[in-house]
């Protein structure tokens, strides 16, 4: 067993409202590894990086994608950063990945402030463009097919999403 797709993407590149329309189109579960880490953990994820800091988080993060990849097969959303991580890389070949590229103007927009995404504290612009500077190789690596959002609307990427969907399978 295995996720049927995987989204991922900056912060703001619409991994989780794209994943639940997909879900829904093709009949699946939906699941957001963020949303789950904070289930398991009864805290939210900016709390866990002040309380516990990030190296606590990403290792949450890393066990909780290795766990889901072997019992979820839905459509899963990853955590922005989960790429950074060599192992969940590695892991990512057992299903497809689609990577939702942003426009770092776009991705501040509508992420707002961040008071919600810890990596993005302080001045949200700046610090999505070096997050995409950093992680934009991985994100190339994992990546079965990308599909850039900015300026399109939830239902046409959904649609670009379904139909390299049905090339795929």
């Amino acid at each position: 067993m295995s996720p049927r797709l995987i989204f991922v993407g900056a912060p703001g590149s619409g991994k989780t409202t794209i994943g639940k329309k997909v879900a829904e189109k093709l009949n699946l579960s939906f699941l957001d590894v963020d949303s789950e880490i904070e289930m398991d953990e009864k805290i939210t994820i900016s709390e866990i990086f002040v309380k516990k800091g990030e190296p606590y988080f990403r290792e949450l993060e890393r066990n909780k994608i290795s766990e889901l990849l072997k019992s979820f097969d839905g459509v899963l959303s990853l955590g922005g950063g989960s790429i950074l991580d060599e192992s969940t890389r590695n892991a990512l070949a057992i299903a497809p990945v689609a990577w939702l590229k942003v426009s770092s103007g776009e991705a501040s927009s509508r992420v707002g402030m961040g008071l919600s995404r810890p990596v993005l504290m302080g001045n949200v612009r700046s610090t999505l463009v070096k997050l995409l500077e950093e992680r934009t190789p991985f994100y190339e690596e994992v990546a079965d097919w990308e599909i850039d959002t900015t300026g399109k609307s939830i239902d046409e990427v959904v649609q670009e999403v379904l139909l390299q969907t049905s090339e795929v399978n």
